[in-house]
C-alpha cells in the first residue's frame, strides 16, 4: 500500500472528520430550531419523530454536499482526465477528495451512532450494513490514497437521499395524498434508476475496462473493491424494487381518486 499520510494529510484528515461530525451537530440543531418556528406540526411530533426529523436534516445536507463535490471531481475537474499511461486512475487523489472523504467519514460515524443508539427506530440491520460498508470503503480509500475515483462514484449516489427524506417528511406531515408527494416519488424512482442502478452498471464496467490498473492496487483494497460495491449494488436493487412498487401504488391511488 502506497503511503499517503504526509504532513498535509496529518492535519487534513482528522480536521475533516471532526468537521463532518460538527456539521451533523450544527445542521441537526438548525433543523430543530427552523422546524419549530416554520412548521407548526413539528411540536406535535413524538420525541422519536423529532429526532428522526432532525437527523434527516443533516442526512440531506451531507447528501447534497457529497453529490456536488463528487460531481465536480469526477466530471468538471481535471483530476481523472488525461494523464500518461503510467499515471493510473486508481492512484489519483487530491486534497479536495481527501477532505470530502473525511467529512463523509464524520457523517457516517454520526449517523451510525444515532442509528445504533435508537436501534431500530432510525433504521434496521440493512442501514447498519450500508453505513458500515460505507465507512470501511471510504476510510480505506482515504488511508491508502487509492480508488478515489470509484469511491466518488459511490458517494455521488447520495444524490437520491434528499428525495428519500422528503418522502418521509411529507408522510409525517400528512401529505401522502398531495401532488408534491407523487412528484417526489416519481423523481425518486428516476433518480434512483440513474444514480444507483445505471451508475453502478457504469461503475462495474469501468472496473472491468480498467482492470489492468485495478489489479495493481494493494491486495486488501483490490478485494474490498471487488466485494463491497456488489453488496451495496444488491441492496440498491432491492430498495429500487420497493420504490417502484410504492410509486405504482401511489399513482394507482391517485388515478382512482380522480
Amino acid at each position: 500500500m502506497q503511503g499517503s499520510f504526509g504532513p498535509k494529510e496529518q492535519i487534513l484528515w482528522p480536521l475533516s472528520v471532526f468537521l463532518g461530525i460538527i456539521m451533523c451537530k450544527v445542521v441537526y440543531e438548525v433543523t430543530r430550531k427552523v422546524s419549530t418556528v416554520s412548521f407548526k406540526g413539528y411540536n406535535n411530533l413524538t420525541k422519536l419523530q423529532k429526532i428522526e426529523w432532525n437527523n434527516r436534516g443533516f442526512s440531506t445536507f451531507h447528501a447534497v454536499v457529497a453529490a456536488a463535490f463528487s460531481f465536480y471531481l469526477l466530471v468538471l475537474s481535471d483530476l481523472f482526465k488525461g494523464g500518461s499511461e503510467e499515471d493510473f486512475l486508481v492512484y489519483r487523489k487530491s486534497l479536495l477528495s481527501d477532505a470530502m472523504f473525511g467529512i463523509s467519514v464524520g457523517y457516517f460515524l454520526s449517523d451510525l451512532a444515532m442509528i445504533l443508539w435508537l436501534f431500530p427506530s432510525l433504521g434496521g440491520k440493512e442501514y447498519v450494513l450500508h453505513h458500515g460498508l460505507s465507512l470501511y470503503a471510504i476510510s480505506l480509500a482515504l488511508i491508502s490514497g487509492q480508488a478515489h475515483i470509484y469511491i466518488l462514484m459511490v458517494l455521488f449516489t447520495e444524490a437520491t437521499t434528499p428525495f428519500v427524506n422528503l418522502r418521509w417528511y411529507l408522510d409525517i406531515a400528512g401529505q401522502k395524498n398531495s401532488n408534491i408527494y407523487v412528484y417526489n416519488g416519481v423523481a425518486l424512482f428516476f433518480g434512483w434508476l440513474v444514480a444507483r442502478i445505471l451508475l453502478f452498471i457504469y461503475f462495474f464496467t469501468h472496473i472491468f475496462l480498467n482492470f489492468d490498473q485495478v489489479r495493481t492496487m494493494f491486495p486488501l483494497g483490490l478485494y474490498s473493491l471487488l466485494t463491497a460495491p456488489p453488496i451495496i449494488a444488491v441492496m440498491n436493487v432491492v430498495w429500487f424494487w420497493k420504490i417502484f412498487k410504492g410509486m405504482v401504488k401511489t399513482l394507482s391511488k391517485k388515478r382512482h381518486s380522480k
